[in-house]
């Protein structure tokens, strides 16, 4: 055995890493982390919208990781991801991981509803199918969406990017107060507010119908006078969050500060939200912002990046070595 080499290393061979076109910086972050060069593929799309992916080198027997978020345009993105990994698992590669900071059909992970799907459960299958091994995610909608996957996989957080980030603007505003969008984002809302010694509080809404739209109805706690931390697991169309600051600043909150960790910002979203009294957008780049969306929101974006937490977290997985032990869970 080769030294400093473990058995594990050995079974599933070097990292080999694949950007997919949806997370071309990302995907360069996360090699340039781990001292790596990415992979080279083509990815060609036909008049007809058929996808065709060839690999520059052979993978036989290699430890794959494909990096590609399934955003807009979803289809293309998820098809995207699906190709490239059979590609790979026809090409006898040792183990393919695919990494998907986020996961579309989120939302979609319940019969809530007479005559519905639950296609979070179909996308966990395709993956399943198209040959992946395992996978690495960011924040999954739902918790129990993990279930829907009959392979091993790593949930990671943005709680421990966010976290840092956070505590080091506390000290710096006024009373301050987390804020919940809505009652479902509550448990981990609890937990960044014990993390910050501050209290919390909660927006109650209801939707009303299946459409991309939500009534906020009433906030469960104080913001009077208080600078205001509101958090979400994602931003869509943004309807939520504007109902969000405007009951906020009708209760008496001094500045509001929003932080989501997925920009998924579809249709006008990030019109809404620059038109808004808000100081500062925390967020991340599970999903990337183009530079017109970006410069609408002028100084006050700040986006943290999932580089090196995905880094880390594939070094760990590649040498077999634990990844809740970065966390001290």
């Amino acid at each position: 055995m080769t030294p400093g080499k473990t058995l594990h290393s050995l079974l599933y061979g070097n990292i080999r890493l694949f950007a997919g076109t949806a997370s071309l910086d990302l995907a360069q972050e996360v090699a340039d982390n781990l001292g790596l060069q990415l992979c080279g593929r083509d990815v060609i799309e036909f008049t007809n919208e058929n996808l065709f992916v060839k690999l520059h080198a052979s993978v036989r027997g290699q430890d794959c990781y494909i990096i590609q978020t399934t955003s807009m345009p979803v289809h293309r993105n998820l098809m995207e991801l699906l190709i490239m990994a059979q590609t790979l698992k026809l090409d006898s590669a040792g183990r393919i991981t695919l990494v998907f900071p986020y996961m579309c059909y989120g939302r979609s992970d319940r019969k809530d509803q007479p005559r519905v799907p639950i296609t979070a459960k179909l996308v966990a299958q395709m993956m399943e199918t198209a040959g992946a091994d395992r996978y690495i995610t960011m924040d999954l909608h739902a918790g129990q969406i993990q279930g829907f996957f009959d392979i091993p996989g790593d949930v990671l957080s943005a709680y421990h990017i966010l976290k840092p980030y956070l505590l080091g603007k506390v000290p710096n505003l006024t009373n301050p107060v987390l804020l919940t969008a809505d009652l479902g984002f509550a448990k981990q809302g609890r937990r960044y507010a014990q993390a910050l010694n501050i209290p919390l509080a909660f927006i109650e809404k209801r939707r009303i119908d299946n459409k991309d739209h939500a009534q906020a109805l009433n906030l469960i706690g104080d913001v009077h006078g208080r600078d205001v931390l509101l958090i979400d697991d994602e931003i869509d169309t943004g309807g939520s969050i504007v109902e969000a600051v405007q009951v906020a600043k009708l209760n008496g909150a001094r500045d509001v500060y929003v932080v989501f960790i997925h920009p998924v910002l579809s249709a006008n979203a990030t019109e809404r939200l620059a038109a808004l009294p808000v100081k500062q957008f925390i967020t991340t780049n599970t999903i990337p912002m183009s530079p017109e969306q970006q410069a609408l929101f002028g100084g006050r974006l700040t986006i943290l990046s999932i580089g090196p937490l995905l880094a880390e977290v594939i070094k760990r997985a590649n040498e077999g070595t634990s990844v809740g032990a970065m966390f001290n869970e």
